[in-house]
């Protein structure tokens, strides 16, 4: 059986459409961690690369590139920056509906890869931060059978009621839908008392959310629980009907039901991507949906199979700038 072949038949199967971040990304690899980062000097690393960024439009690219039918609903600047952007997304297969906006610049994120495999984010994103619910062309979700909202936390508007308005429409025109909980950068910086509202205001449009996703540290963080368990648990209590969970060196779980299946990793030999794997593996599990043939655990195993190939480098999922 010709693997590739059969990945492009099942990954077909679901028109996507994604909302989240566009930027782009400045991927640092194999930073040694050494106290001189943190001094005057300089450090060599193996390699810089620009791609395109952004949790939403690098699962909307690692889509289209899997064989999906995508659509991008997101927001630049009036600049060249969003203008190389768009022009990438549209030869990758990604047909975009951008909002362009010349008050604000397109941002960028420098992606620091430790040698160790830990990450960490330098980002500057004012276009992704003022994106509000009117900037949202909703033409996209037309012809679509799910909507994935990528990238939560960044626009305050959002947060305040443009993610209900949005999972509304897409219900209202009968598409599933995905939300990716991930890292809120409030959980570094901000106090207490607006962690605690953001959260329950994303919390709150959860009974419109048939698929989350998120790793162990997110959803544990986000549902203020102690371990997994509790973390699933308490998402399912509050609506959401299945979740993706990105296990790291354990692999990937589905949980739904009540039941968490873990399906090991396929590990990557000389990864060269450590950056986007979350993304890979939540777009694999939302596209395997229209796949009822297919067992959990062989959906597990295929997305395991992707995201490996994508880490040694020999699928191109993300596009360079």
């Amino acid at each position: 059986m010709n693997r590739k072949m059969d990945d492009k038949t099942l990954f077909s199967a679901t028109p996507l459409c994604v909302a989240g971040n566009i930027n782009r990304d400045v991927k640092v690899q194999r930073v040694p961690q050494s106290p001189g980062l943190l001094r005057d000097g300089e450090t060599g690393v193996s390699g810089i690369v620009e791609t395109v960024g952004g949790g939403g439009a690098n699962s909307a690219c690692a889509a289209a590139a899997l064989g999906a039918r995508v659509r991008f609903v997101g927001k630049t600047g009036a600049d060249a920056l969003g203008e190389r952007l768009r022009q990438a997304l549209e030869r990758h297969g990604v047909r975009t509906y951008l909002a362009r906006d010349p008050r604000c610049a397109t941002g960028t994120t420098v992606a620091l890869g430790y040698a160790s495999g830990q990450r960490h984010f330098l980002s500057c994103l004012p276009n992704n931060q003022t994106l509000a619910f009117e900037d949202l062309d909703l033409s996209a979700l037309e012809g679509c059978r799910h909507l994935l909202r990528a990238d939560v936390w960044f626009s305050q508007a959002m947060i305040e009621g443009g993610n209900r308005r949005l999972l509304l429409a897409a219900r209202r025109r009968g598409l599933a839908t995905s939300l990716d909980i991930n890292f809120d950068p409030q959980w570094s910086t901000g106090s207490r008392e607006a962690i605690a509202r953001r959260k329950q205001q994303l919390r709150e449009v959860l009974d419109l959310v048939d698929l989350a996703h998120g790793n162990r540290r997110e959803l544990c963080e986000f549902t203020d629980s102690p371990g997994l368990d509790t973390a699933l648990r308490r998402l399912t209590d509050w609506g959401v009907k299945a979740v993706t969970v990105h296990l790291g060196s354990q692999g990937a779980g589905y949980w739904k039901d009540g039941q968490l299946v873990v399906e090991p990793p396929d590990v990557a030999l000389n990864p060269l991507n450590s950056t986007g794997t979350g993304d890979v593996l939540s777009i694999c599990m939302i596209l395997l949906e229209a796949s009822p043939e297919m067992s959990t655990r062989q959906k597990l195993r295929l997305a395991n199979g992707v995201v490996r190939d994508f880490m040694e480098g020999r699928r191109k999922l993300i596009p360079g700038l």
